[in-house]
């Protein structure tokens, strides 16, 4: 004898919707995360990342800095210091808009590198190209490498 079993009918698979991480917080608490979520808290400051590399002739800074004009930059270098300070404006919220959500850090910032005493500091050279910061360092003529050629005697 073959026992033929069904599905319960009112037991339906599991999809996508029902697996919906806030979906049981809305139904049932009538919670929304983005309604809810706190406009006041403060943001991480912003910070940009650079990249530091040596070459023979110089030293190399870049830094990724999206949405910072050239007004809103400073660099100088004092001594072996060089510091980059600089400021990302906070987008204004115009009337009859509300933000959801804000993750895009703003702010002032400023970043402070040691060189070594082998440089240039007059024939430093600075571009903001697309959103990126490229700072070249020059080393002075005496340190950089030199190719000494021998000769058969």
């Amino acid at each position: 004898m073959t026992i033929l079993r069904t599905r319960n009918p009112q037991a339906l698979p599991a999809t996508a919707a029902t697996l919906e991480p806030f979906r049981f917080m809305r139904d049932f608490m009538r919670w929304d995360p983005l309604r809810d979520y706190d406009l006041g808290a403060p943001t991480a400051a912003f910070m940009p990342s650079f990249d530091v590399k040596e070459t023979p002739d110089a030293y190399q800074f870049r830094a990724d800095l999206p949405g910072i004009l050239e007004a809103d930059l400073e660099i100088s270098l004092e001594g072996t210091r060089l510091t980059v300070a600089g400021k990302r404006e906070e987008e204004a919220v115009k009337e009859g808009e509300r933000i959801h959500l804000a993750e895009r850090s703003h702010g002032r910032f400023s970043r402070t590198f040691t060189l070594p005493e082998d440089v240039e500091g007059e024939k430093v050279v600075a571009e903001l190209r697309n959103g990126v910061l490229t700072l070249m360092v020059p080393k002075r003529p005496e340190v950089r490498p030199r190719k000494i050629s021998v000769h058969l005697g």
